[in-house]
């Protein structure tokens, strides 16, 4: 059996073959696994919304609301029976070291935070990554943002009440920036 003569053409087809049958297997598994990883996120917002708001029995509704044009927060309103029972606001901010971060922010029906879970985050193991334990994150429970001065989370540093983790001030920035904006945006839907 002779060998094939190396061309263009035959490197072409070759090429294209290689990466017809790629894209095949890479359709195959996105569509395999698009459904067990959307149950995922799902359980893991429920989960965080558990964790603000611990006492509710339904989500009464899932508002969207666009932040900057491009990107949405969402607020979760919380019954227990017919009453109130808070609400959870998955919030972000991309002013954190290592790029963008999401929280979930409970509020009480009086304003104050009830809890805040670190739903994602790229922050420096061991520096940033302290945000999410209670040493740093229990600081902000029963805080009332509208209490504040100029109705804003800051840091000591900046003139906030808000202790730093050591080392790691843009992080703590970061993590006020979201609890703001998870603020704002909750009030704003508040008179809608």
């Amino acid at each position: 059996m002779a060998k094939k003569e190396s061309t263009f053409k035959n490197m072409t087809i070759a090429l294209f073959v290689i990466t017809a049958v790629a894209g095949l297997f890479m359709a195959a598994v996105y569509s395999v696994t698009k459904e067990p990883i959307a149950i995922s996120q799902k359980a893991k917002i429920n989960d965080a919304i558990k964790m603000v708001i611990p006492e509710f029995e339904t989500i009464s509704d899932t508002l969207l609301m666009p932040e900057d044009g491009k990107d949405s927060i969402r607020i979760h309103r919380l019954l227990k029976g017919t009453e109130t029972s808070g609400v959870a606001v998955e919030t972000y901010t991309d002013k954190a070291f290592s790029g963008r971060f999401t929280l979930m922010v409970g509020f009480q029906p009086d304003g104050a935070i009830s809890n805040i879970e670190v739903l994602e985050h790229k922050e420096t193991p061991g520096l940033g990554t302290k945000m999410a334990l209670p040493a740093f994150k229990d600081q902000f429970k029963g805080l009332k943002i509208a209490d504040l001065p100029g109705e804003k989370l800051k840091v000591k540093k900046d003139g906030g009440s808000v202790d730093a983790i050591t080392a790691a001030t843009i992080s703590s920035r970061a993590f006020c920036d979201a609890v703001n904006r998870a603020y704002a945006t909750q009030k704003k839907g508040e008179k809608q």
